[in-house]
């Protein structure tokens, strides 16, 4: 269950619970729920007695490696069983699981009702674990006495809703029972509050019976009534006890069990027990389905009990069988392919492609009509907005496989039967390469993709192409269409280059432009005028067939090329009227409005851990929480924020489909270990010199002190009265000031193993995956960048060590200081990566490099700087005038026109 436990964010500076087995589980409120393994428990699991009973302890043994190996963080181990001895049984357990350091490296819980075994347990156990459990059943002084030895012994305890009158079965019980048990704990035993669970009791419902109808309900409440009143406490239970009246159908009780940890969770509960076999995706439930669930679960309706019975006649069996329809299997041959390209299925391809060829004259046959039929039907989906970005690259891993299934065949046939040269049929040829110096190509496979799917041959240079490659290339190959991708700034100069050097050399074919750096208006101004032929900018893969069609159709390639130019000759216009029209003040102006913070009363926050710090091999899996998924989408072509993204009415499906299966690689990547992350950063005196220059002294342990020199530059639009014109070194305390500040840099990345891994796919046809995994250690590499900010501004910095943020928050930038990156708004020009770089030895000390182009690699990787000032915040430099380029060049040392090639977009003249 990922979902976010909110509820407990509400309370101030939070105190996490520690745990730990040989490795710490440290739960705070922006962990996910943590999931208790329940399968070494005597009275769960009729296999794990047999096997105690018959003393087969290494099969016991692999039961709980099982668990951890599932995503159990904590196990649960219970021995209470009349028929065999339960103390010596969990202290032979838990030593025999002390010496499996795969096992023991997460916590135990030592669940008995027999305080004998507990205390066994607790003076053999490592690390520290979790009693299951205590309460004020036995009356107050026992459970003192008990709650007494286990802070003694250094345990966290669970805490049952159960007092000398029974077990809590309301909302009020609960409350009354929690509440008092809370008091006495942190008030007379001083139990740390962070080391409390409270089980609220998680009772069946839909029973029939009028009294069980809020059972859920109002373990709900009380659950965020803890969390909102008892400040620290965590809750927990055993969430299959919700859908004990429906045992033998699964699928409604994986529903139940869904819906009830997702509203759960919600309120505050972030602890359980629950078989993750048991549980359904919330979003794959069928809606009919969710709806009669959810009414008995949230006491909806008088009837809810009544129509949800009924409803469970109809869907009995597992929800995981359900979902497997095969019927379509029945149909005829070409439906069988069509269904299979168009709903991405691989499983069948090979069976349906062979039946093709043994009734087909010739295997070429089989992609020229069965496939490209299939085919045809994606396109049509896809252009009618009934099929998305993910759909038809899944549809192209089914096509690749079939065709290179095909291929071995379609060669043996051309070797005993050559066609004649008449007969030979030139396919449309696109090349697609992503420029000299850059390393971005997630955009240019997409396109490539969806291209392939409609009978487009695509020639792929992949990145990093020099312009001489890409030239050959095209005219050896004879190719219709040249596509360039980039990214980063310097890669918009190479597109102009290529398409001067296509206009000396005489190429007609058309030119594309693409990438997250190009736009309409830098094609217009910069690129269509040095190119006589077609230049046309796609800014999204949807586009891209549609444009390629209209280039290469005989009918309406004349049209389209006089009508792209003629739309860029009138933009361009505009768009060189408009800028002359914008006012702008010179450097020295804008200097003289530079902001002026408050330095005489400033003292700046001294970093705990001053210097150069290196992280190896970081563990991937505490980045997930601090994922940005929204820019995850819009790689695909799905817009929209996360996670409304999932409930959008125009492409909510596909995008839970597409994130089940992001989160499926990503645990792969997780569990194997697929990408390596790394990371440097160090913490600095500073001061601003010069006007726009950021001195900074590299010293700390171990460090000899150095000097180096940041270069900002400053916005020069005219500002409305009292608007000052910012650059980054206002930040930074002034040296004239007298006053030490400081500021930091870094480089992180999650993409060691990004490379081999998408090859791995790639060879296997799956382009679908291939892109995948870029994307997510994109998006790794920005969670390693957000999570690195946040533990330097609590823990390395430490100047906002009380920060409490939601992950919603980070992604909103709502912490004091920024960390802006050299590309970015703020800081267009990429060569201050350079100063970064030496600053902190990255290539020495991580290994990610900088193309000539200044890209990082491993692509999957950031790099930027620290500010800490409370006013310190992002902004856009805007368009800057020739006398500060020409300024810039001089700080630099460089020559103007380099300075010109790294800040194009941003020259105003």
């Amino acid at each position: 269950m990922s979902t976010t436990v909110q509820a407990a964010k509400h309370t101030k500076n939070f105190r996490p619970l520690k745990l730990s087995g040989l490795e710490p589980l440290v739960i705070t409120p922006e962990s996910n729920f943590v999931n208790v393994g329940e399968r070494t428990n005597v009275a769960g699991s009729r296999r794990f007695l047999r096997l105690i009973n018959e003393e087969k302890f290494d099969e016991a043994l692999a039961i709980a490696r099982d668990q951890v190996e599932g995503g159990a963080q904590i196990i649960d181990v219970n021995m209470d069983d009349g028929l065999i001895d339960g103390k010596k049984a969990m202290v032979n357990f838990l030593n025999l699981i002390a010496a499996e350091p795969d096992i023991a490296r997460v916590p135990i819980m030592i669940d008995s009702s027999k305080w004998e075994i507990i205390e066994a347990g607790l003076q053999v156990v490592q690390g520290k674990c979790v009693v299951n459990s205590i309460s004020l059943k036995e009356g107050e002084a026992e459970f003192i006495n008990h709650a007494k030895k286990i802070k003694r012994y250094g345990a966290a305890v669970i805490v049952m809703a159960f007092d000398e009158v029974g077990q809590a079965d309301n909302y009020e019980r609960r409350i009354e029972i929690v509440k008092r048990s809370y008091d006495i704990l942190v008030n007379q035993v001083h139990f740390p509050p962070e080391d409390i669970i409270f089980d609220l009791n998680i009772f069946p419902v839909a029973t029939g019976m009028e009294e069980h109808r809020r059972n859920a309900i109002d373990f709900i409440e009380a659950t965020r009534w803890v969390k909102e009143n008892l400040p620290h406490a965590h809750v927990s239970g055993g969430v299959s006890n919700v859908s004990f009246s429906f045992r033998g159908n699964d699928t409604v009780r994986e529903a139940m069990h869904s819906v009830f940890l997702y509203h759960a969770i919600k309120a505050g509960m972030n602890i359980g027990i629950v078989n993750p076999t048991m549980l359904e995706v919330y979003d794959d439930i069928p809606k009919d389905l969710l709806e009669h669930v959810e009414d008995v679960i949230l006491d909806r309706r008088d009837d809810a009990t009544e129509r949800l019975l009924d409803f469970a006649e109809t869907v009995k069996g597992s929800a995981k069988e359900k979902t497997v329809d095969l019927s379509w299997r029945e149909e005829s041959l070409q439906d069988r392919i069509t269904r299979a390209l168009v709903k991405g299925i691989d499983t069948y391809i090979l069976e349906d492609v062979e039946e093709a060829r043994q009734a087909s004259e010739k295997p070429l046959h089989v992609i020229e009509g069965h496939l490209m039929t299939g085919m045809n039907v994606v396109g049509d989906l896809f252009g009618d907005g009934k099929m998305f970005l993910p759909q038809v690259v899944k549809s192209a891993r089914v096509m690749k496989k079939a065709v290179a299934y095909l291929l071995p065949y379609i060669e043996e046939e051309k070797r005993l039967n050559p066609p004649p040269a008449s007969e030979k049929a030139k396919s449309n040829l696109v090349l697609m390469a992503t420029v000299k110096g850059d390393v971005h190509d997630i955009g240019k496979n997409i396109v490539s993709v969806v291209l392939a799917c409609n009978n487009y041959e695509i020639i792929d240079m992949g990145v990093m192409v020099p312009p001489e490659k890409i030239i050959a290339t095209a005219k050896e190959r004879n190719v219709d269409i040249i596509g360039l991708s980039g990214l980063i700034t310097p890669s918009l100069d190479e597109m102009v280059f290529l398409a001067k050097e296509m206009k000396r050399q005489d190429f007609t074919v058309p030119l594309l432009i693409g990438g997250a750096t190009t736009s309409k208006a830098h094609t217009a101004v910069k690129i269509d005028p040095e190119y006589p032929e077609a230049v046309v900018h796609v800014n999204d893969a949807s586009r891209a067939v549609t444009v390629v069609g209209d280039l290469l159709n005989p009918e309406t390639r004349l049209k389209y090329k006089a009508d792209i130019k003629q739309d860029y000759a009138l933009f361009r216009e505009r768009f060189l009227t408009r800028g002359k029209k914008r006012d702008f003040l010179t450097l020295a102006q804008a200097r003289e409005n530079k902001w002026k913070l408050e330095w005489d009363a400033f003292e700046a926050f001294k970093p705990n851990e001053p210097g150069i710090q290196v992280i190896e091999d970081f563990e991937l899996d505490k980045l997930v929480d601090y994922i940005d998924w929204s820019p995850f989408f819009r790689s695909w072509d799905l817009h929209g924020k996360y996670p409304d993204i999932l409930e959008d009415e125009v492409v909510g499906e596909q995008a839970r489909e597409l994130f089940a299966d992001a989160k499926a690689i990503l645990k792969k990547i997780l569990d194997e270990k697929l990408l390596t992350a790394k990371a440097v950063f160090g913490l600095f005196e500073a001061n601003t010199v010069n006007d726009d220059d950021i001195e900074v002294v590299t010293s700390g342990a171990g460090e000899k002190q150095e000097k180096f020199i940041f270069r900002t530059l400053r916005q020069q639009s005219k500002k409305a009265s009292g608007k000052p014109n910012i650059a980054l070194a206002d930040f930074i305390a002034p040296k004239e000031t007298g006053k030490t500040d400081y500021m930091g840099c870094f480089c992180v990345t999650a993409g060691f193993g990004t490379q081999e891994l998408a090859e791995k796919y790639e060879a296997e046809h799956d382009d679908y995956n291939s892109i995948m995994v870029k994307a997510l250690a994109d998006r790794l590499a920005e969670a390693f960048a957000e999570y690195l900010h946040e533990r330097v501004r609590k823990q390395h910095w430490g100047y906002a060590s009380d920060e409490e943020l939601s992950n919603d928050e980070l992604i909103k930038e709502a912490y004091k200081g920024i960390r802006p990156a050299p590309g970015y708004p703020a800081c267009p020009d990429h060569l201050e990566k350079l100063t970064i770089w030496d600053v902190l030895d990255v290539k020495e000390r991580i290994g990610v490099e900088l193309t000539e182009s200044l890209a990082m690699w491993p692509a999957a990787s950031v790099s930027g700087y620290y500010f800490a000032h409370p006013e310190a915040r992002y902004f856009g430099l805007g368009k800057i005038k020739m006398d500060q380029v020409e300024d810039f060049a001089k700080r630099k040392d460089i020559e103007v026109r380099t300075a010109e090639k790294w800040l194009n977009p941003n020259i105003a003249d």
